[in-house]
């Protein structure tokens, strides 16, 4: 199973090399990596212990960050680095000003010893998922700490399955893990993995946190005036098909689109879709007539959990596709939130529908029906805000428990 491990990987490699020739965000991938170990000699001092921490992505970033911070705040003098798999974490977090950022080099043994080597971790600390065989064993063989947080274990997975067994070894390496919920707890106990508790989304701080204090926007505030808003976060251009059903039937209303990708065909394609007219973020300010518009377009990147503050009800993209967004940034702010059919792998989704918070759409209809009841429902909102305050404190308890077991 190793050597079809190793296969894979290098497959994987090739087709990124592949797809770079035409696709930007892998050749984002495949150069990001080329001067990887230039950038860490630069930067990072082998002699001096530093904790490291991975993330997939921007979304897992975000996940983990109230971890990261809080460990700084209490050890400031420790240096802190942070690895991306995904170009879309990396190039927006690249200046993070608290950690020495790099892409994280394909998990290769060599790779692995090399890396580890050249930041001289005194632990590891991966978020929600991402297991890398060699980077694992190589923490496990030095004796270095290695905590998987917010972690979330479905039942299909590979590590419960009859052929597994590789990937078991995979997680055997991992010291302590902080799980989600009850069945990723009794999933891993079932393999034989005891070390673990249940400790909750560390999301629920962070988002909770970014509601207590949210940077203000005049210029969205000016846009919306007092107009009643639908705020479309990270979405997709199935999500954006949809929803273009709704300007016309509401003109009292203000939506404000702030699409996941934000080149400028996809830019280009939203507002062919919402033929009424829109403006772009990038534009309003010069052109102040625009804030008659009934669409904002959001052609950047950052602003979309700001954003939340400003809407009524949210709608989440990604639904229609792998997956949904994050919800939790929306109901933070007491937005109920609705989102296309792809959400089974999101706890929170499932618990924001159980408690009337949420609703799951495929249709134009659906949509409809679901936008009019939330427009109207104060109790969706008061639920929607509760939950995430009721969710929140997974990072006290993950920091009390790291920190009492190996001192930073």
């Amino acid at each position: 199973m190793l050597l079809l491990y190793i296969i894979g990987i290098r497959v994987y490699t090739l087709l990124i090399r592949i797809f770079s020739l035409f696709n930007p965000k892998a050749k984002l991938f495949i150069n990001g990596r080329k001067n990887s170990y230039t950038q860490i000699v630069q930067k990072i001092n082998p002699n001096e212990k530093h904790i490291w921490f991975h993330f997939a992505s921007l979304g897992e970033f975000e996940q983990g960050r109230p971890v990261l911070e809080k460990l700084k705040s209490l050890y400031p003098a420790k240096k802190i680095v942070v690895t991306f798999f995904s170009p879309s974490g990396y190039e927006i977090r690249k200046n993070y000003a608290l950690a020495d950022v790099f892409y994280l080099p394909i998990d290769t043994a060599a790779n692995a010893k090399r890396f580890i080597a050249s930041i001289n971790p005194e632990m590891a600390i991966f978020t929600k998922y991402e297991f890398w065989h060699f980077y694992f064993k190589e923490l496990k063989d030095k004796g270095i700490p290695l905590y998987v947080i917010s972690g979330i274990f479905r039942e299909n997975q590979a590590f419960f399955k009859w052929y597994g067994g590789f990937y078991r070894n995979i997680l055997k390496s991992v010291t302590y893990f902080f799980v989600q919920n009850e069945e990723s707890k009794n999933l891993l106990k079932s393999i034989g993995l005891n070390n673990v508790t249940i400790n909750g989304d560390t999301r629920f701080d962070r988002v909770y946190e970014n509601a207590q204090s949210p940077k203000q926007l005049s210029l969205i505030e000016s846009f919306i005036g007092n107009s009643p808003t639908l705020v479309c976060g990270s979405t997709w251009p199935e999500d954006e098909k949809i929803l273009s059903a709704l300007p016309e039937k509401y003109p009292s209303w203000k939506f404000i689109i702030a699409p996941h990708e934000i080149h400028e065909s996809h830019i280009e394609s939203i507002e062919k879709q919402f033929s009424i007219g829109s403006v772009r973020f990038s534009v309003l300010e010069a052109q102040i007539s625009d804030l008659k518009s009934q669409i904002l377009i959001i052609d950047n990147i950052g602003m979309l959990s700001s954003l939340y503050q400003y809407g009524n009800v949210a709608y989440i993209g990604g639904g229609f596709g792998t997956g949904i967004h994050n919800t939790l940034e929306a109901a933070a702010f007491g937005l109920p939130v609705i989102f296309g059919p792809k959400y089974d792998k999101f706890q929170e989704a499932k618990d924001l529908i159980a408690i009337g918070a949420a609703k799951s759409i495929s249709s134009v209809e659906e949509l409809i029906g679901a936008f009019e009841d939330f427009a109207k429902n104060e109790d969706a909102a008061a639920q929607a805000k509760r939950y995430v305050a009721d969710k929140k404190g997974a990072t006290h308890q993950i920091i009390s428990m790291i920190t009492k077991s190996d001192q930073p």
